[in-house]
Parts: structure tokens; sequence; C-alpha cells
């Protein structure tokens, strides 16, 4: 399984990034996925998952209307739109692999497999 991000970088606040997650070594379609990220010196925060089909998502209230998480199962890619960017989404973003189709948190956490190498993203004006 192989999972790399790219896309982030710097913005402005009230600005526009689109992460990108590409996806190899596992057949992507059959899998929920997630971005996570770490603010920095913090902990992780789950961001925003979606189902194996792309037709349910979910979202943390502080990115709801801002963020919109989507995938290209033809392309093996797993998308996430950031808008309307603030400072406060500064952070280290990661996408997750979940164990199945569905989006799973347990009482011990979510269910990733795998995880990517992480994306920087810096808001600062």
């Amino acid at each position: 399984v192989q999972l790399v991000e790219s896309g982030g970088g710097l913005a402005q606040p009230g600005g526009s990034l689109r992460l990108t997650c590409a996806a190899s070594g596992f057949t992507f379609s059959n899998y929920a996925m997630s971005w996570v990220r770490q603010a920095p010196g913090k902990g992780l925060e789950w961001v925003s998952a979606i189902n194996n089909d792309g037709s349910v998502t979910y979202y943390t209230d502080s990115v709801k209307g801002r963020f919109t998480i989507s995938r290209d199962n033809a392309k093996n890619t797993l998308y996430l739109q950031m808008n309307r960017l603030k400072p406060e989404d500064t952070g280290l973003y990661f996408c997750a692999k979940h164990a199945s189709h569905k989006v799973v948190f347990t009482a011990s956490g979510p269910d990733y497999t795998d995880w990517g190498q992480g994306m920087q993203v810096t808001v600062t004006s």
C-alpha cells in the first residue's frame, strides 16, 4: 500500500488549496478514506472521511462548509478541497486508508490501516 499526498503549501487566510492523495498497491475503490491533520505541537485531528464509492462524506465541525472531500476511483485518487482557509488550518495533512468500504470509528479510534507521509499546509498572512 502506498499513499502519496501532494498539493499543500502556503496560503493566505481566506485562500484555497487542494490536497491530492495518490493511492496504489490496493483496490482503492474498495476502501473508505480519511484526511487527518496535525497542528504544530498538537495531536492528530480527524478532518474528513468518505466511503468507498463517494456517496457518504463526513466532516469535523471546524471545516464544515469550507472543505470538501471527494475521490476519483478511476484515477485511484482522493482529494480535499480547502476553501476559506484559516490560520488554525495550518498543519501536516495525512490521507489514511480505512479497513473496509465503510468509515468506522471504534471505541479505540478510527480503523486506519495505512497512512501517507503527510503534506504541510501553512495558512498565514
